[in-house]
């Protein structure tokens, strides 16, 4: 028997390997297959089975493409209804894998589609349990995903709980528990950095699961949730309709570009220039207009609260070698239309004579060195981190809701801009500097870096500086 779980840490998304004999099974795949595909054969087993725990918000599954390169056979639970051949299972239903089991617990809640799978091992005991986004390590799934005219986010809850202490909760303490993601996703509130666990010990340290009674999981589930982010809509309708095949949108996508021709493409399909370069690197010189969201952050996820058209057109400029992976990274969350990447880089774009700019950027240290009372000071962290310690009368502008305050920015009043560690303060930066805005000076290190010099802070709340535009 092997169980093999898959991290993916920039999605904070779990896959899972499972073989017994000549025979797998894979769990929720990411959308570049191969490397199932090359597991399977190195260990020398079919692909039987792609068991999906539910519609994925967060990321496109590689289960079409799978199913397509192996043959085979898409598992969903019950409601699931799809525009591609898949199979729709009844709750309790069993599938063998070599002389494994694998028991379908229907688990309605975070979606009414969301299924978990139980594995019963070779002698028919009950090992561990694929819980998708029903149950997380210290969380649950968020219910506020799926509502509809007839379905409230409290209804989801309440579906979740029944899911939860009648499917999942009655087995026995040991079983692991493996779910599909961890702390970092944006597919619950309170995910532990631990990526599996026992049962037993989740029952014993989960808040969701200490709930004496329906009425208090709901109220503590759906305390607290910010909103998803724009992009799971449109990943959903791709998981359930289908997509492009991953190897065309790499073929497409992993085009070398001279600097001529990366920017006759950007100006004949209105292409957005993404420069994934990390932030100070990016700072030191970077194509005018372009917006710089780091490969060495939170990558997917901030590509698509900020760029909400995932048909939207994407000219690349990467590190060198590092070009594959943007393309790839992008199609993990339905971003298929990159045309190209930069040849050579920005050092190309130069050296080809075309217009260049910079980003204002200082130590910390120098920033506390230059810090008054008038100093205007944004921070783009979210309010959570700034309710919790921020420089002395700055204000909190979160990067998630940038459209909404940068109309409101001052051109001619220079002002000083951080977050925690440098990543979203350059995201920010590369995006005013796009829409005209220049008279700032990013603060390299963010407030980690600040936190250490002796700059006044504060650690209770400003209301007037997150109330003030």
């Amino acid at each position: 028997m092997i169980i093999e779980q898959i991290y993916t840490g920039c999605l904070a998304q779990g896959a899972y390997y499972i073989q017994s004999g000549n025979e797998a099974a894979i769990i929720d795949p990411l959308r570049e297959v191969n490397p199932y595909i090359q597991k399977a054969e190195k260990q020398g087993a079919s692909i039987k089975y792609v068991f999906e725990t539910h519609f994925h918000a967060d990321f496109v599954s590689g289960h079409i493409d799978l199913a397509q390169k192996t043959g085979a056979t898409i598992v969903y639970g019950p409601n699931a209804e799809t525009s591609f051949n898949s199979y729709t299972a009844k709750d309790g239903e069993e599938f063998m894998i070599g002389k494994l089991t694998i028991r379908v617990l229907h688990t309605p809640g975070h979606t009414m589609e969301s299924t978990c799978y139980l594995l019963l091992d070779e002698n028919g005991k009950e090992y561990c349990v694929f819980t998708g986004d029903t149950l997380f390590i210290g969380d649950v799934g968020r219910p506020d995903l799926a509502q509809k005219s007839d379905l409230t986010m409290n209804d989801l809850a309440g579906h979740l709980y029944d899911s939860l202490h009648n499917k999942i909760m009655v087995l026995p303490d040991e079983v692991i528990i493996y779910p599909a993601h961890g702390a970092g996703s944006a597919c619950g509130k309170n995910m532990s950095k631990e990526t599996f666990d026992t049962l037993g010990h989740q029952k014993e340290f989960n808040y969701a699961l200490r709930a004496k009674n329906k009425e208090e999981f709901v109220e503590a589930v759906t305390d607290g949730l910010l909103p998803p982010p724009a992009y799971f809509p449109q990943n959903v309708m791709m998981n359930k309709l289908g997509y492009e095949s991953i190897d065309q949108v790499l073929a497409q996508g992993n085009r070398a570009l001279s600097a001529a021709e990366f920017e006759q493409m950007a100006d004949l399909h209105d292409a957005l220039v993404l420069d994934t370069r990390p932030a100070q690197i990016f700072a030191k010189g970077f194509i005018p207009g372009s917006v710089n969201i780091g490969l060495d952050g939170q990558f997917a996820p901030w590509v698509g609260a900020l760029i909400t058209d995932l048909k939207q057109p994407i000219l690349i400029v990467a590190l060198d070698g590092k070009e594959e992976e943007t393309v790839t990274r992008l199609a993990r969350v339905g971003y298929d239309h990159s045309l190209g990447f930069l040849k050579g880089g920005i050092d190309a774009w130069t050296a080809a004579g075309k217009e260049s700019d910079t980003i204002d950027t200082i130590p910390a240290q120098e920033f506390a060195d230059r810090f008054s009372g008038d100093s205007l000071v944004i921070d783009v962290r979210k309010e959570s981190e700034y309710r919790a310690e921020h420089v002395d009368e700055a204000y909190n502008r979160p990067l998630d809701v940038i459209n909404e305050w940068t109309p409101s920015i001052d051109k001619e009043k220079h002002f000083f801009l951080h977050c925690a560690g440098g990543y979203r303060s350059m995201i920010a930066a590369s995006i005013l500097k796009a829409r005209g805005i220049s008279n700032f000076t990013e603060v390299a290190g963010g407030f980690s870096a600040i936190s250490k010099t002796g700059i006044p802070k504060t650690d209770f709340i400003c209301q007037s500086k997150l109330q003030q535009v």
